[in-house]
């Protein structure tokens, strides 16, 4: 047997990030166990030596792979973990369909939710109708108009189960609330947060267990 698919994958991240929060998902909805260590940006973790040699750019997520090799990027960590299981579109084109949302996540989503719930919700330096916050809102509101119409006539966002793509965008749309946002208008958008919740093996942000 190939000895690297015995070795356990370990993820390093912030305890309340959330694009971690991806890969646990992930890996709870796939049954992949993790080793996970969370590091501290208040002590300066991901600003040391030892953590530059795992990723020079200095962010979380990193896995270690089944391989032995970190890999970091949530959209990469996710396709990765996904490789032969029913959260990896088969065919071309739902690949390609998953790969436009992963991107939409990056660029048209993800940096207006996480911005304000960092400002808000975690640092607490910015109030709450900042106008620096009011317009990473009304960008995000651009993306949650797109994501209703699209779950409006469909359960997920590729094809007819949960994708990586799904993943990728339940976490900064499930934790809205945080940089104000009101989601009450998005009726398709909650239900499919509902659904998400709902799948087994779905993993928390924080385990209060």
């Amino acid at each position: 047997m190939n000895t690297a698919l015995k070795r356990p994958m370990e993820l390093i991240d912030t305890e309340l990030s959330g694009n971690a929060w991806k890969v646990r998902l992930m890996a709870g909805y796939l049954n992949i166990p993790l080793k996970r260590t969370s590091l501290s940006i208040v002590d300066g973790d991901l600003e040391t030596d030892d953590f530059a040699q795992i990723n020079p750019v200095r962010q979380v997520p990193v896995l270690r792979t089944r391989e032995g090799q970190w890999l970091s990027e949530s959209p990469a960590i996710l396709w990765y973990l996904s490789k032969g299981s029913d959260f990896l579109p088969r065919s071309h084109a739902e690949q390609a369909e998953a790969i436009q949302w992963l991107t939409f996540e990056q660029t048209q989503h993800m940096y207006y939710f996480a911005q304000p719930r960092l400002r808000i919700a975690l640092r607490k330096t910015m109030a709450l109708h900042d106008p620096q916050a009011e317009a990473w809102r009304e960008t995000g509101h651009k993306a949650l108009r797109v994501l209703e119409s699209h779950l409006s006539v469909s359960t997920y966002l590729v094809g007819v189960q949960p994708s990586i793509a799904d993943v990728a965008l339940y976490p900064y749309t499930s934790m809205a609330a945080e940089g104000g946002y009101d989601l009450t208008p998005y009726t398709a958008v909650q239900a499919w947060l509902d659904r998400m919740g709902s799948l087994p093996g779905y993993t928390p942000l924080v385990d209060r267990n």
